[in-house]
């Protein structure tokens, strides 16, 4: 697992810094992240009804909060 790309994730959707999640979204590993990144994005961009884009706001963190939650010790010690 890539801790660190999850806490970028975290901080650069926070902090509105869409351009280095753009490029977080290519670099990760974890494919999961990276099209959860790329809908939430899509929607923010291009996404006419609010909702949309909150809703894809929220599976994004959604998805950062399991992940971090699911990192054995092990894969923590390997990065």
């Amino acid at each position: 697992m890539y801790i660190a790309d999850y806490d970028k994730a975290l901080y650069f959707t926070l902090w509105g810094q869409w351009d280095d999640l753009l490029v977080l979204m290519v670099r990760t590993q974890d494919d999961m992240l990276s099209k959860k990144i790329e809908i939430f994005l899509h929607a923010f961009h291009y996404g006419t009804r609010e909702q949309e884009i909150m809703g894809a706001h929220e599976d994004l963190l959604h998805y950062i909060d399991h992940a971090m939650a699911n990192i054995t010790p092990a894969a923590i010690m390997e990065v």
